[in-house]
């Protein structure tokens, strides 16, 4: 299971892969989704950072 969700307030801005493209990336509908788990604290570290700069809060971390 992936740590991350984007849920439906996404606007397909593309802050989050632009900011970790390792865990998230655009669909062909032009939303986001989280594709993969972050496997470095780099990684952790940009995932957080996309959640928290989300303009509309569409990213939720699940543990």
């Amino acid at each position: 299971m992936v740590n991350y969700l984007v849920n439906e307030n996404c606007i397909g801005c593309g802050l989050c892969p632009s900011l970790c493209p390792a865990v998230f990336r655009m669909t062909e509908e032009g939303r986001a989704e989280a594709f993969a788990n972050p496997t470095t604290d780099a990684e952790a570290a940009d995932a957080d950072n996309a959640l928290s700069s989300c303009p509309v809060d569409a990213i939720e971390k699940r543990d």
